[in-house]
């Protein structure tokens, strides 16, 4: 059935819609990247401030870049790290995440002013309506939530909770998810009937790699990719004796660096391995799914091999923000998959 009659939308509008929300779902992409590097150069915490409505200009003049400075310079991170930086130094640092801020805006009015001019012309049905309010709703609060996130490097400890930092990820983790899901439901509304086995690995596949990018997210929070820099073991050991000392024990699962980095590696083959296990499943599938499955499969391998290297080099920013993106292209190849098929 074409798309048109399932969704009682025009063609026209179906391919501008989901135009509209793939280029949403690029800028989303894109504000990963950018967070990434802001992280990895330790610029997150430059602006100490939060004006979601008046802070679109940067300081354009020497008082207002002071002024600036003058508030960066009571955070832990000027007190505890960067104790007699120059205003030259802070403005290095300053301008990827005044950018970072600046494209999270960007990201809403490319979404608000087609949203508003799609509904004038009656292009958007009840149903997506719904869906795309729900996707405005969660561009908002994560706005919040990377505030929230920054907030807690500007207390006490130069670092953000590692914990902010990973629902922060996850949040542009589901909201890029859930884009690129309502696209293929108005391109592609029909599945393809496959085995159970691979509707369940699919389905597998796309979880694991969400929590193992939340597990990342906790290894870039603590900086625990810069110890036990060796594959695949850690320092000779398969898990380091040093590890699990907290307590509750629980907390080792999140606050542990030697546990925290065990995690995300053992998540990372599990991952890996389930995807493979995937690709073996639907060889016998349609052709569409075999080229998902294949998308997949490359995918992964690539994220591997970044991972690896990430780790061996101690971190490089290039490579680190790679990964980084790397992980929300796989995240993509495995929704492709999974929407596009139905146990039978």
């Amino acid at each position: 059935m074409p798309a048109s009659q399932t969704h009682g939308l025009s063609e026209k509008a179906i391919r501008i819609i989901s135009l509209w929300l793939l280029t949403i779902c690029a800028m989303v992409f894109a504000m990963v990247v950018l967070g990434g590097f802001t992280r990895l150069t330790e610029s997150g915490l430059s602006m100490t401030d939060w004006r979601p409505v008046t802070g679109w200009l940067p300081p354009l003049n020497e008082a207002a870049w002071q002024a600036q400075f003058d508030g960066y310079r009571t955070s832990p991170e000027y007190l505890k790290i960067n104790r007699g930086m120059s205003l030259d130094q802070f403005k290095e640092i300053f301008w990827l995440e005044y950018l970072h801020r600046l494209w999270g805006r960007l990201i809403g009015i490319a979404f608000a002013v087609p949203f508003c001019i799609f509904i004038f012309k009656r292009w958007i049905s009840k149903p997506l309506m719904f869906r795309l309010l729900v996707l405005f709703a969660l561009g908002g609060i994560q706005g919040g939530i990377g505030w929230w996130m920054v907030k807690s490097g500007l207390v006490d400890h130069p670092d953000v909770s590692q914990y902010r930092l990973a629902v922060h990820l996850m949040m542009a983790f589901l909201i890029m998810g859930l884009g690129l899901w309502f696209v293929l439901d108005l391109l592609f509304p029909e599945r393809r009937t496959v085995s159970r086995t691979l509707f369940n690995l699919s389905t597998l596949s796309l979880c694991l790699i969400f929590v193992t990018a939340f597990s990342g997210a906790l290894v870039a929070g603590l900086n625990a990719g810069l110890i036990y820099n060796t594959f695949p073991l850690m320092l000779g050991e398969f898990y380091p004796g040093e590890g699990f000392q907290l307590s509750p024990w629980y907390l080792n699962f999140f606050e542990d660096i030697p546990t925290v980095q065990f995690n995300h590696r053992w998540l990372a083959i599990s991952t890996f391995c389930v995807i493979i296990l995937t690709w073996f499943a639907a060889k016998n599938s349609d052709a569409r799914t075999r080229s998902r499955s294949h998308g997949m499969l490359l995918a992964a391998i690539l994220q591997v091999a970044l991972g690896i290297s990430t780790l061996l080099l101690m971190v490089p920013i290039p490579l680190a923000a790679a990964h980084q993106a790397g992980a929300v292209v796989l995240f993509a190849c495995a929704i492709w998959l999974r929407h596009g098929i139905k146990a039978g």
